[in-house]
């Protein structure tokens, strides 16, 4: 990723917190929620691990074709099970991965004389070109804007709805895991929308 360090020590500690929730929260939900559960957190751990710091440790040259591996697998399972934004959000990182190996030639991104020297694998986990192609990241861009923003508003009226029944005396509904994992959700969208802009 581009950008300053502490950008991605951010995304580390948010990921690795919704990642985290989620896993542990998968033990507590419905039966037919646990599998999308251990997914999300799943997906946010790995989201946590591409997002630390190139200045943090040297990564191996190959980590970023686990991920590839990790992610492509990941969302193969998404879409045989028919969970699309899971499966999109798993080609995106996919996609991420790949930026960080494939010299930006590859893309089909030209520059400066000074990035075409870039090499596959020189510098895994924060090459100094941008890489991708900008339309897919652009539509990916779209993509989890629209998610975050349609899930942050659906987590609104169940917050309302929470403090109308608290403020008329009756028993408050706990805010409890359903509310939680949604939220999760969102931060996870927002997430990887800070990784593909860092891109």
């Amino acid at each position: 990723m581009h950008g300053p360090a502490w950008v991605g020590w951010l995304l580390v500690l948010l990921c690795a917190a919704a990642g985290a929730y989620c896993l542990v929260r998968a033990r507590t939900v419905p039966p037919a929620e646990r599998g999308a559960a251990r997914g999300e957190g799943l997906m946010a751990l790995g989201m946590a691990a591409m997002a630390c710091p190139a200045s943090a440790a040297a990564a191996a040259a190959w980590s970023p074709w686990l991920f590839t591996a990790v992610f492509g697998t990941a969302g193969l399972w998404a879409l045989a099970r028919r969970h699309l934004h899971h499966a999109v959000g798993a080609g995106a990182m996919v996609y991420m991965a790949l930026t960080m190996v494939l010299p930006p030639e590859w893309w089909g991104v030209s520059g400066p004389p000074e990035r075409m020297g870039h090499m596959a694998g020189t510098v895994p986990m924060g090459h100094p070109a941008p890489g991708g192609v900008p339309l897919l990241t652009g539509l990916l861009l779209a993509y989890f804007t629209v998610y975050v923003i349609a899930a942050g508003v659906r987590l609104v009226p169940a917050a309302e709805a929470v403090a109308r029944t608290a403020a008329a005396g009756g028993p408050a509904a706990p805010a409890g895991p359903p509310g939680v994992l949604r939220a999760c959700r969102v931060a996870m969208g927002i997430g990887m929308l800070a990784m593909l802009l860092a891109l």
